[in-house]
């Protein structure tokens, strides 16, 4: 971390904020474009300080997370993960339709407990079908286990850095102070914006491309009937002038004598 240390005063280190501000720039420009594809981005903090910030604002721009507990194998083992979601699910939509009024109060008691369990840990990543295709951690030394399981499956990583961990383990590294309950929502409320400006401009541009193809096929339906209408047109006008051919009857009515 020495590139990023300003100075030492009383045995603490403080951090460069204008290396700090270069590096978030930087990890906010890559989330943005990975947003704007239209991939989902990770978030990754179950530190008593960061766990409330982060989840709010995962939440509020509809992306993954994990505030309680990272279960080991969670991106390695996705495949089981997403069985223990099937089955959150499941448990969900029988105490809603009444599917679990049949059982006994001490069955529906222990679903309901199992389902609250589940919840807390995998609720916030509900509706991730997929692996994410990047994941940003508050604090690399304690999500250790996050980090080495996204670096295994070569998942882009995105990370608060303090002076106490090793920016070269993660691919953006953000020096901050990730133990602060305000450094921590500073720097993840300017990682949310940026993934925000991302998701506005895929809909954006999707928005203009579904425009361009209505006036395309508008344009191609007003040319189709433009040529139906010449067709129809030089048709009628070719009528009643093609000469009788040799031994054709004309179909004009003989004149009265």
């Amino acid at each position: 971390m020495l590139p990023y240390i300003f100075t030492e005063k009383k045995g603490i280190h403080l951090i460069d904020l204008n290396r700090t501000a270069e590096k978030l720039d930087e990890s906010a420009q890559a989330l943005k474009s990975i947003s704007r594809s239209g991939k989902k981005i990770l978030f990754v903090a179950t530190k008593k300080q960061a766990k409330e910030t982060v989840k709010a604002l995962a939440d509020a721009i509809n992306m993954p997370y994990v505030t309680e507990r990272w279960l080991g194998g969670m991106l390695t083992n996705f495949a089981t993960i997403r069985k223990s979601i099937k089955k959150m699910n499941t448990i969900e939509k029988m105490l809603k339709d009444g599917s679990a009024e049949n059982m006994t109060k001490k069955e529906r008691l222990v679903l309901t407990r199992e389902k609250e369990k589940l919840e807390k840990v995998l609720g916030g990543i509900a509706q991730l079908n997929r692996l994410p295709s990047a994941i940003f951690i508050v604090d690399i030394s304690h999500e250790h286990i996050a980090l080495k399981e996204a670096k295994r499956l070569g998942i882009s990583t995105f990370g608060m850095v303090d002076t106490n961990s090793d920016p070269t383990t993660v691919d953006f590294a953000i020096p901050a102070n990730d133990d602060a309950t305000k450094s921590i929502a500073v720097i993840t409320q300017y990682i949310a914006n940026a993934i925000k400006e991302g998701l506005d401009e895929r809909v954006h541009a999707k928005e203009l491309q579904d425009a361009e193809d209505a006036d395309t096929d508008h344009d191609d339906i007003d040319g189709d009937i433009a040529i139906n209408v010449e067709e129809g047109a030089d048709g009628k006008a070719g009528r009643g002038k093609k000469p009788a051919g040799p031994g054709q009857r004309s179909r004009r009515p003989a004149a009265r004598k």
